[in-house]
């Protein structure tokens, strides 16, 4: 759009100056007057503004939230697009509502939390646009279903097959390395070698469930909660883990992620022992009752001291392998490089979990060993 403007110089009286500006009176030819053009350009309003004006009609349709801060937890101000964070909890919402309307969907269809998290700008359009891949698939429409899943999904389209390839490939790597730590008592030691078996695999699932990074979905707690409960509350999953746009975490709040893991790993290793443990007696007892004793016959293996020292070892060499495994080897190494290469990344990915299992069955040996709940023969 362009806007002409033409300006007149006269030397002339005031009242020939005033005549000047006659509506019908001819302008002078440019022999006599000079004449002035000057010509300003307005461009059209760019995309960004544009998107700047939508911004601004959702947030005053947005019922009075005070910006998208999250819980307020930037103070002062104006709101809106006031703070970094302000700015990109309107573009998130922005982005995932352009999503919505292009799909043809409310926020009515879709879960509460994630609907909450788009609500209140949490989340980038591609989240949801990710959402909607998925729920293609009826398998995975029914794994949507349950929080857990859907947080970890939405951060990785791969954490189903990390699940299925640990747990499968855990039976055979942890009984390679049993076998490359014992040898020839491989089998004088077998019913130890299957309480050690018994206990990776029950373990295996956590282990990939607890330090996957995620999509945080959860809603803010009441203002009734602890501040020891709302620290952890906002920790990341995963240590490691790239914060999505309008997040960001503390160091101390990974450093949060690795304690609160921890915990939970702890606990899943204690009770996995405690299972594995109780069944190699069984089967030691069931093998001196029917009178197959030999010199090399394993003892019972003591089930209060290897379920604790389990535990410990889960919730220290297990917790830092694989949160440095999802949230720095995949997520911030592989996944940029192989991100379209889908194939390639699943089976670097396959490789790398196989070699970390059998590190963990290696180190889980020589521990037993150290602190000497197991003995060699």
């Amino acid at each position: 759009m362009a806007v002409s403007l033409c300006f007149i110089p006269s030397s002339s009286s005031s009242a020939t100056a005033a005549a000047s500006f006659n509506p019908h009176r001819l302008l002078p030819s440019l022999s006599t007057s000079p004449v002035v053009h000057l010509r300003l350009d307005v461009s059209a309003p760019s995309l960004s503004h544009r998107c700047r004006q939508f911004r601004r009609v959702l947030i005053s349709a947005g019922g009075g939230d005070g910006g998208f801060s999250g819980g307020g937890s930037h103070g002062g101000g104006d709101g809106g697009d006031s703070g970094g964070e302000d700015n990109a909890g309107g573009k998130n919402r922005v982005e995932a509502l352009m999503v919505l309307k292009k799909s043809g969907r409310g926020l009515e269809s879709l879960p509460q939390d994630l609907a909450a998290a788009i609500q209140d700008g949490r989340i980038p359009g591609a989240v949801v646009d990710k959402y909607f891949e998925l729920e293609k698939s009826g398998f995975f429409s029914w794994l949507l279903q349950f929080a857990g899943f859907r947080e970890r999904l939405l951060a990785d389209d791969l954490f189903l097959f990390k699940v299925f390839m640990e747990c499968g490939v855990g039976l055979f790597t942890k009984t390679a390395a049993e076998y490359q730590k014992r040898k020839e008592n491989f089998f004088n030691e077998l019913e130890v070698v299957f309480a050690d078996v018994v206990m990776a695999i029950i373990a295996d699932f956590m282990l990939v469930y607890l330090p996957a990074p995620t999509v945080s979905l959860r809603p803010p707690l009441g203002l009734s909660a602890g501040a020891i409960t709302k620290f952890f509350h906002g920790c990341p999953d995963n240590a490691f883990q790239i914060a999505l746009s309008g997040t960001s975490y503390s160091l101390l709040q990974r450093i949060g992620a690795v304690v609160r893991n921890g915990s939970k790993l702890f606990v899943v290793g204690t009770a996995s022992s405690l299972v594995g443990t109780s069944v190699t007696n069984a089967l030691i007892n069931a093998k001196k009752a029917v009178g197959s004793s030999s010199e090399g016959e394993a003892e019972n293996v003591p089930i209060v001291s290897t379920s604790l020292a389990y535990g410990v070892y889960m919730a220290v060499s297990s917790n830092l392998r694989y949160q440095v495994l999802a949230g720095v080897i995949e997520q911030r190494m592989l996944e940029p490089l192989l991100h379209q290469h889908k194939l390639m990344l699943s089976a670097i990915c396959f490789a790398v979990r196989t070699g970390n299992t059998f590190l963990g069955s290696l180190l889980w040996v020589d521990y037993a060993r150290l602190i000497g709940i197991q003995k060699a023969h």
